[in-house]
């Protein structure tokens, strides 16, 4: 239903999500277009500043930027014949052709033919300056190129400057390809949606709708004079705790007939709990259902009930916090943060491949210049920014968005690299936080080696994308830095007794401290030799001495270094023990936290509150990234999926299918113990596999390997059948 309803409302309404970024849109398709990044900004502090606590207002820890409020738009035509344009804006504008004014605010004017310049001048405080242009040929897009200041002059003769220190950038858009569509009225849609249960007792109701949810809820029925109040819980026990749940609507009823009403505010939350004064009555409640409409392209199916289980209560968490950007979790903050953002991409590009959140999201956190604090304040959370935008690229190929963003890369690594302490290290200085992960007793002091390894890999992002921007002075700049600072710690925090690398370094002198973050993060970044990585996995990742990690956030990271090692049977046992045991109690999405030691109401305490913690939060949703990259084995190795990589892996299974969405089509496989069955729509893949027997294929030629494995090439639009014999792993029980 949901599915039919996205068709209908792509048709009839403004500013959907499913189109692709904008820059490979139809010729002369119009689009409203802005300085790159300011709707993102503008829409950010919109939703970020939606957050309440208990029924009072709760904006972010961090400073808040805002767009430009006057822009300069212009572009360069040549007509076959003269045309009519079609001018819309959002603010007072002025229009320039060849340098001259036109009078006033044309909504219509003529281009002649020939060789032409269209400047629009755009100024609006309240909202992003943005125009929408559209003639015969011409068209507003991201061809356009946009400027915040013109450096330009006028001489006392009157004669305008025959140069300038202009920086012109191309424009930002999206899909909003409508002339009334205007990107400031752009809202998330909504669906009404029954309780699956109500509970009714004089002057009160406890609703329940089944699951996890987001949205408004609607009162049928309601009349009467006094108060009601609607308290909000994740579980039953959050919503019958009116002193202490975490959200809350308070409602005054001065209602003499009966009517219906919606909260003003969109709300998580799976149960409702509504009270209401002697003098007010109600007759039902329902909801409407706010969501973005991503296309779900990415699809996995297996021989494993409770892992089919673990991927839709997945994708369904994903979906929830899948909404103007990628956010952390839907009750409590609402907020971008980047650490839970840069696990959202990744599962992004196996679930949706919605390249658009992607950027909106890169562009709303990275905010504007000059730089005062790291991202959302934290240090491991400007490397992920860093680290998202080479993903970005890798998977989806758009060098425009390296384009757009190198700048701000550039002053925000100038940033990093001047808090750098004495031996060429980050260390927390005051207004840093080094957040990590949620664990009790984890040390922040000093120079922690985890965030030199995500400051070295920020680094190397920098100097990939210097090359993309043709920056070769920059790109060997920042090329040394990473292998000097790589160097530096392997000679500082590995040790050779250990068998892995040391926590942190305090006072110049390294602790005897392993803790698993910088190991298994030197895993997936090819940091190790193979020595190294056999002993990470024997000494820390395999180790129950080894403190263990309680976070989906983590838990993401440790399972993707034992997958990059091989250890599929054993993850999958994992994610079976871990997410599983999260729906084995009930829960319909997945959590911020889970740790299988607590009981009954303590799983939903945090930050020492009884229901603190969310119990539907975007890092929970990882197995979607895992059983995508690793278990189908879907990677690109060039950028774009220009070539790519196929790898299955059962990991105990008996049989797995699915799907992996790519910026040209999907990529299928279908895997069991005898057979594998490949098809990609465009690129050139190579199928990598073990066979205990020397298998066959119609229409592919197979190439031996050492160690019984074997490859053979995918081409684009066909399907490949491979017959083999698995080396299996035992099932997993």
């Amino acid at each position: 239903m949901i599915i039919k309803k996205m068709r209908c409302w792509l048709l009839l309404t403004l500013g959907c999500l499913l189109l692709p970024m904008a820059g490979a849109m139809a010729q002369n398709q119009a689009t409203w277009v802005w300085y790159p990044g300011d709707f993102e900004i503008w829409l950010g502090n919109q939703m970020q500043n939606r957050r309440t606590e208990r029924g009072s207002f709760f904006p972010p820890f961090w400073r808040m930027d805002s767009h430009y409020v006057l822009i300069d738009f212009h572009k360069d035509f040549d007509l076959a014949k003269a045309e009519e344009v079609e001018l819309r804006a959002e603010g007072q504008y002025n229009v320039k052709v060849d340098g001259k004014l036109i009078s006033g605010s044309p909504q219509r004017f003529t281009v002649p033919t020939g060789k032409h310049r269209i400047n629009i001048k755009v100024y609006n405080q309240e909202r992003v300056p943005a125009i929408y242009v559209r003639g015969a040929t011409i068209a507003s897009d991201n061809t356009w190129l946009v400027t915040y200041e013109d450096k330009e002059w006028i001489d006392a003769s009157g004669k305008a400057s025959d140069q300038s220190g202009t920086t012109w950038l191309q424009a930002g858009s999206w899909n909003f390809d409508d002339p009334r569509g205007a990107p400031s009225r752009f809202r998330l849609i909504t669906e009404p949606q029954r309780a699956a249960n109500v509970a009714a007792q004089p002057r009160s109701m406890v609703v329940d709708f089944g699951r996890e949810t987001f949205g408004y809820v609607k009162l049928h029925g309601l009349q009467g004079k006094g108060n009601l109040t609607l308290y909000y819980g994740e579980s039953r026990e959050e919503a019958l705790a009116t002193e202490t749940c975490e959200t809350l609507d308070r409602i005054v009823v001065d209602q003499p007939q009966k009517a219906e009403r919606t909260t003003d505010m969109s709300k998580a939350f799976r149960y409702v709990n509504i009270q209401y004064d002697q003098g007010v009555s109600l007759d039902s409640v329902s909801m409407l259902y706010e969501f973005a409409p991503v296309l779900e392209r990415g699809k996995f199916r297996c021989s494993d009930q409770q892992l089919n289980k673990i991927w839709d209560v997945a994708s369904y968490t994903m979906h929830l916090n899948t909404r103007e950007f990628f956010i952390d979790g839907i009750k409590r903050d609402r907020w971008i943060w980047s650490g839970d953002a840069y696990q959202s991409y990744l599962m992004n590009y196996y679930l949706y491949f919605d390249t658009p959140t992607v950027s909106r999201t890169l562009f709303a956190l990275r905010g504007k210049d000059p730089i005062t604090s790291h991202i959302n304040t934290i240090m491991d959370y400007t490397f992920y920014w860093f680290m998202g935008i080479y993903d970005a690229y890798q998977y989806t190929g758009d060098k425009a968005l390296v384009q757009q963003m190198y700048p701000r890369m550039q002053s925000l690594m100038d940033y990093c690299l001047a808090r750098r302490n004495k031996d060429g290290m980050m260390e927390g200085l005051a207004g840093d936080w080094v957040f990590i992960d949620w664990a009790d007793g984890l040390s922040k002091k000093g120079e922690v080696s985890f965030e030199q390894l995500l400051f070295c890999r920020s680094l190397e992002t920098m100097a990939v994308c210097a090359n993309l921007v043709n920056d070769k002075a920059g790109a060997a700049n920042y090329q040394k830095l990473a292998a000097d600072l790589k160097a530096k710690i392997f000679a500082t925090y590995w040790d050779e007794n250990k068998h892995a690398l040391v926590h942190s370094r305090v006072d110049g002198k390294p602790t005897t401290n392993v803790t698993r973050y910088a190991n298994m993060f030197s895993i997936f970044f090819g940091y190790l030799n193979e020595a190294q990585r056999q002993d990470v996995k024997k000494y820390v990742l395999l180790n129950p001495e080894v403190p263990k990690i309680t976070t989906p956030y983590m838990r993401f990271y440790e399972l993707e270094a034992l997958c990059a090692m091989g250890e599929q049977s054993y993850v999958l046992k994992e994610m079976k023990s871990y997410w599983g045991g999260m729906i084995d109690l009930g829960a319909t999405s997945f959590w911020e936290e889970y740790d299988p030691a607590k009981k009954g109401a303590e799983h939903y305490a945090m930050y020492g509150r009884p229901f603190g913690k969310s119990l539907c939060h975007a890092w929970g949703a990882s197995p979607i990234y895992l059983l995508g990259k690793y278990y189908l084995g879907v990677k690109p190795l060039t950028a774009g999926y220009d070539t790519y990589l196929v790898e299955p892996n059962l990991g105990g299974l008996q049989f797995m299918e699915g799907t992996v969405p790519t910026p040209q089509g999907d990529i299928t496989v279908s895997c069991n113990l005898k057979q594998i069955k490949v098809k990609g729509a465009a690129g050139t893949g190579t199928l990598r596999f073990q066979s205990k027997v020397k298998p066959t294929s119609k229409g592919g030629k197979i190439k031996a390997l050492p160690n019984g494995q074997y490859e053979m090439q995918i081409a684009p639009g066909s399907e490949y059948v491979v017959t083999y014999q698995a080396l299996q792993s035992p099932a997993v029980k």
